[in-house]
């Protein structure tokens, strides 16, 4: 049994997930790579891949691995300040939808930056926001995770992760949680349910949550 308010959670992985950030990603790795004199695009095929510090002892050797993040770190939040950006469609209508402190975010970028996203682009901000800083491990491992339910007062059991990465996926499942997949066009490994998009996965998240399973028959 829940010791939460509510009996079911939503737990959401952020970019890529609610917010469109892709192209900006790209382009704060290709100015980053820029600034070092390197491939933008080698550079960012490798930081698709591997956390920052990883990405910069693969493309970047040589380089302070500190002083390679704080440039990192000052693009991005460059970034926030200036780039366009988008919420992906049906983001709004889920979050607004979903009851208060029966939802979270579980980011491995850092809350200043996606509370100016969510800002940018009108989405609700949760009470429990599990970030980078938060955690000494990010995902595939289930800390994160773990970490949102214990805040929300929720059974790992009873809580369902929003994904679109694997390595995010991975957390999730090995949090023992249910995981579904979105914005994909093949299903990443080992999700319970996979969904073409966020728009798609709408009514079922919202269901899921309230147990009004009216009209989200499985996908």
């Amino acid at each position: 049994m829940t010791s939460g308010l509510h009996s079911k959670y939503v737990l959401f992985d952020v970019d890529g997930t609610l917010i469109d950030a892709v192209s900006n990603q790209r382009r704060v790795w290709g100015s980053w790579a820029e600034r070092y004199g390197l491939d933008a695009d080698e550079v960012y095929q490798v930081a698709l891949r591997t956390r920052p510090v990883e990405t910069f002892a693969q493309v970047a050797a040589g380089r302070d691995p500190q002083e390679c993040l704080a440039v990192l770190h000052e693009l991005e939040d460059e970034d926030v300040r200036s780039g366009v950006y988008a919420a992906f469609d049906g983001a709004s209508e889920l979050l607004h939808g979903l009851p208060p402190g029966a939802w979270a975010l579980v980011t491995s970028n850092y809350e200043h930056r996606v509370r100016g996203r969510f800002q940018r682009t009108g989405l609700p901000m949760p009470a429990v926001i599990v970030d980078a800083a938060a955690l000494a491990e990010g995902k595939p491992s289930p800390v994160p995770y773990l970490q949102a339910a214990e805040r929300l007062g929720a059974e790992p059991g009873d809580c369902l992760v929003i994904e679109d990465a694997p390595s995010g996926v991975r957390s999730g499942l090995r949090a023992g949680m249910t995981v579904w997949g979105v914005n994909a066009a093949t299903a990443v490994e080992g999700v319970h349910r996979h969904f073409v998009s966020l728009r798609e996965a709408v009514p079922h998240i919202l269901a899921f949550v309230t147990g009004n399973h009216g009209g989200a028959a499985a996908a």
